[in-house]
Order: C-alpha cells, then structure tokens, then sequence
C-alpha cells in the first residue's frame, strides 16, 4: 500500500511536470512558427527534450503503480 501511494504521487508530480513543459513547447513552438523567433525555437526545442525525459519517467512510474495493485 505504501509503494502505491509514493507511486500515485510520483505520477500526479509527473502529469503537472508534463502540463508545464507541454505548454511551454507550445508557447514557444508557436512563437517560433509564427514570428521567427529564434530564441523561442531553442526554448521550445529543450522543453521537447525535457517532456521526453518525462514521458519516460511517466511510463515507469505508471507500470510500477501497476505491477504493485495487481500485488
């Protein structure tokens, strides 16, 4: 039961993490699109590597919360 809950919190942190770096990528993604703002390409594009680090990070906090339910 404990592992669980450490597990629900990871994931909560991690989905608020993922909505802030997501809305950055589209902030700046669009900056860049729209007005060829270079400085807003490159935010954008670390935001991109940032929420791929936390996809990750999602994915495994996600199946351990899995494997420990099913227990």
């Amino acid at each position: 039961y404990y592992s669980l809950k450490i597990s629900k919190t990871m994931i909560e942190g991690l989905l608020n993490e993922i909505r802030r770096a997501s809305e950055a990528l589209l902030s700046d993604g669009t900056l860049q699109s729209e007005r060829g703002n270079k400085a807003a390409g490159l935010r954008a594009r670390k935001a991109s590597m940032q929420l791929e680090r936390l996809t990750k990070a999602f994915r495994k906090a996600s199946l351990e919360a899995s494997k420990n339910k099913k227990q």
